[in-house]
């Protein structure tokens, strides 16, 4: 029986703990890696890899203010990604569009986006580490970690490059379809969205196989 997560061991910000580990391992290219989009209606799925350098003991401090991206305002986001970008490593950031979700399906895509994410890395990782999700068939060694945009700070670095790189792109469409509301929902399925679709239909933004169903559920 698989152990049970336990919250408690949850720590008050994101630390260096499971990249310490490695590090001290010889295994000084650790790549985190986190996902953004998944449940949302319309536009790509994004996905962010970080490698933070093992030879900065400055790091914790100078990223101190970064959280899992769900915990922070889009201020806080939009001031810490440049940050996150010139600190780290390297980093990579890919996408998956919409009609591409349609086609292989979100659990396919799930798994795709990570693999383009470590692809567009410059520098290969001697380990990795997942929030949640176990890559199948990768073959560099990887952790995965329930919570791991919460305990592992080069997750939430990739939690935070991937929310702040998918917002901006669906402000940039929300010029396109203004009456959707997507600067304000970012492709999610907020009331006013989905009366959107319900009135005007589906754009090529919208991710079709999310979508079935809305046509009969009245939010009038």
């Amino acid at each position: 029986m698989a152990k049970r997560f336990d919250p408690a061991s949850i720590p008050p910000w994101p630390t260096l703990d499971f990249e310490n580990a490695l590090w001290a391992k010889g295994k000084v290219l650790v790549a985190g890696l986190d996902e953004a989009g998944r449940g949302a209606l319309a536009g790509p799925l994004c996905a962010a890899a970080v490698i933070l350098p093992a030879d900065d003991p400055e790091i914790p401090t100078k990223l101190f203010e970064v959280r899992d991206s769900k915990q922070l305002s889009a201020f806080d986001r939009e001031k810490l990604a440049p940050l996150i970008r010139e600190l780290a490593l390297d980093f990579s950031i890919a996408w998956i569009e919409a009609d591409e979700i349609d086609t292989i399906g979100m659990a396919r895509a799930g798994r795709e986006i990570f693999y383009l994410a470590l692809q567009g890395l410059h520098l290969k990782p001697d380990h990795v580490l997942v929030d949640h999700f176990t890559i199948p068939g990768l073959e560099i060694a990887q952790t995965n970690l329930t919570k791991g945009d919460q305990r592992s700070l080069s997750i939430a670095c990739a939690s935070v490059l991937a929310k702040q790189a998918r917002d901006a792109r669906m402000i940039d469409l929300a010029e396109k379809y203004p009456a959707y509301f997507i600067a304000e929902n970012k492709g999610y399925g907020s009331p006013d969205h989905i009366k959107a679709i319900q009135k005007l239909g589906l754009t090529d933004i919208h991710r079709k196989s999310f979508c079935e169903g809305l046509f009969q559920l009245s939010l009038f």
